[in-house]
């Protein structure tokens, strides 16, 4: 008899909720646990293959008449900004990004609490607490980091880091085959700075120095207006029925 190792991942389905992207839709997901001296690997294929990880949990839509949610990354190597991205840039290089290992900090909760109110006041994260947050931080079995951007200071050339109050903060995967965005959230008063595409930018401009090929955006729903931004990022691949499918 073959005997399954003890490690090896367990599938299970969630019941059907309510969509938050369609209104009027029900969504369910197939999830996994990422736990174990596998985790690093097992999140490295299921991100390849269209899953996102939320802690130690790595899942994916499987809902049973919608396709809706397409997975989305970014090919580095041949990613030209349109003249509206480079503006973005440019508005924002006053500004630096620096790795930090994944410890929460009260200046971080507060930027995320602030950012919850003000653009998802009525979404499935608006009650997360301090505990909540710093869970969302901590418990990874995969290869993660912070990223913390501050404005640039005298010494940030040297040092890489910035000053001042945190602007915005992304929580990153390093994978195999890329960085993979698990969730950036930034300071609400400085919306018109577009500091989510000034992340997803700056994540490209990281991975090509890191020699990695993909940046995984999470997923993009046709018709949806807060999935909009990411078709931007092009070239790109949709994962469809047949693989990645390559989007000019």
């Amino acid at each position: 008899m073959t005997k399954e190792p003890r490690d090896a991942p367990q599938f299970y389905l969630t019941a059907p909720s309510p969509c938050p992207y369609l209104p009027g839709r029900e969504e369910r997901k197939v999830f996994t646990h990422l736990i174990g001296r596998r985790s690093a690997a097992l999140n490295d294929t299921l991100t390849q293959s269209g899953f996102r990880r939320s802690q130690t949990i790595a899942y994916r839509p499987a809902c049973e008449q919608c396709r809706a949610c397409v997975s989305v990354r970014v090919l580095v190597d041949e990613f030209r900004p349109s003249r509206s991205l480079r503006d973005i840039a440019e508005l924002n290089a006053d500004l630096i990004g620096a790795p930090i290992e994944p410890r929460p900090a009260s200046e971080q909760y507060a930027l995320f609490r602030s950012y919850l109110d003000a653009r998802h006041a009525d979404g499935g994260m608006a009650d997360m607490s301090v505990l909540d947050y710093t869970m969302m931080v901590e418990d990874s079995h995969v290869d993660t980091r912070l990223i913390e951007y501050r404005s640039r200071g005298p010494d940030s050339r040297i040092n890489g880091r910035g000053l001042g109050p945190l602007a915005a903060v992304a929580l990153t995967d390093i994978l195999s085959d890329g960085l993979s965005m698990v969730y950036s959230f930034y300071d609400p008063a400085l919306g018109d700075r577009s500091l989510g595409t000034m992340m997803i930018l700056d994540h490209i401009e990281r991975a090509r120095r890191l020699g990695l090929p993909h940046v995984y955006l999470g997923y993009w729903v046709e018709g949806s207006r807060k999935m909009a931004y990411k078709a931007r990022f092009l070239p790109q691949e949709r994962l469809g029925m047949e693989g990645w499918e390559r989007r000019e």
